[in-house]
């Protein structure tokens, strides 16, 4: 096994420009860690959040990326020997984009059996968001209707899918008629362009006045107030992002007059044993059927050496689904590099 590895990181607060591929020692496997073998690695909203900031949370490597596929090649002291050789796909904390990343052992979960290496690597971050927050905090069930913003996003598309899986009926908003089609296709029983189109009248329309039970917002304070004129009674409103505005401001007569439920939670900064206990309930409800219930949308692939490009078809909101990395293959290199 190879003693380094290539790995992308910002060298400065910016935007995509900034991001430097660099070549380090492996870092050691802890007792309870794996070490993958990347083949691809997803990008994310938060892996943005980190490049503008320059820096990563407090205790985390400075390496980007939250979600891999790969195969393991080595384990640590409490981890079966067994595994080694194993494709898998993770949710790590940082360190994504590179050859080579650590894991958690039980945040390093089998390659689902529906899926291929590609669509593998674009489910961690998106499928324990979604549920954590639709699930644990929304406590979405069969016969809700959902509101989802941002369908034809990473989460949003698999969000849409899941709800669908529970029984639930789901409305959705996105930026143009081609993202708002491919959510339609992933299964949405009402898609909005939010753009050109009011999404509060249409969720009165498509629930005949009643509303929905569960928002699954992105945009943060944006839309505090047209979220809960679309909330029934009683609703539950979770953000998943504070969007471009990051203040909530909202009429109390109105939240109070609907009940209304407002939260929200980031998934990164989540306990181990709360992401652990996450991964064990999806490998036992849901694993079996990605591939068939739910599968992820994959927008487009860029070489790791092109991760600058990468992040600006990201910034530029032009994907739908997820834009991966590939790690295995030569890019044009990123300029500076």
């Amino acid at each position: 096994m190879t003693d380094t590895m290539r790995a992308v990181i910002p060298s400065a607060p910016g935007g995509p420009e900034v991001l430097t591929l660099v070549e380090r020692p492996l870092p050691p496997v802890g007792p309870d860690q794996v070490m993958i073998r990347v083949a691809y690695a997803g990008i994310n909203r938060h892996d943005v959040g980190q490049r503008r900031r320059g820096a990563p949370p407090a205790g985390a490597t400075d390496v980007l990326g939250l979600e891999v596929s790969g195969t393991i090649i080595a384990a640590g002291a409490n981890v079966a020997a067994a595994r080694i050789g194993e494709p898998v796909c993770a949710l790590v904390n940082g360190g994504g984009y590179a050859t080579h990343c650590l894991a958690e052992a039980g945040l390093a979960l089998p390659q689902p059996p529906g899926l291929d290496e590609k669509q593998a690597a674009a489910v961690p971050e998106a499928l324990f968001t979604a549920w954590f927050n639709l699930i644990d905090l929304g406590g979405l069930s069969a016969g809700d209707w959902l509101l989802v913003h941002g369908g034809a996003g990473g989460v949003g598309s698999i969000a849409i899918q899941l709800a669908k899986l529970l029984g639930c009926h789901v409305i959705t908003t996105a930026s143009s008629a081609e993202k708002c089609d491919a959510c339609r296709r992933i299964g949405a029983d009402v898609a909005v362009n939010y753009r050109t189109d009011d999404f509060v009248a249409a969720v009165e329309h498509a629930t005949g006045g009643r509303g929905v039970q569960v928002v699954l917002d992105v945009a943060g304070g944006l839309y505090a107030e047209p979220n809960l004129r679309a909330l029934a009674p009683d609703g539950r409103i979770v953000h998943l992002s504070s969007g471009g505005t990051p203040i909530y401001s909202a009429p109390l007569q109105l939240i109070m007059s609907k009940r209304a439920h407002i939260t929200g939670a980031l998934l990164r900064p989540l306990p181990l044993t709360a992401k652990l206990t996450l991964a064990k309930e999806l490998q036992a409800k849901i694993w079996p059927r990605l591939g068939r219930g739910i599968r992820p949308l994959i927008d487009s692939v860029f070489a790791l050496e092109d991760v600058v490009s990468a992040h600006r078809r990201f910034d530029a909101n032009l994907h739908i689904g997820k834009i991966l990395l590939d790690a295995r293959i030569p890019g044009r290199g990123i300029p500076g590099s």
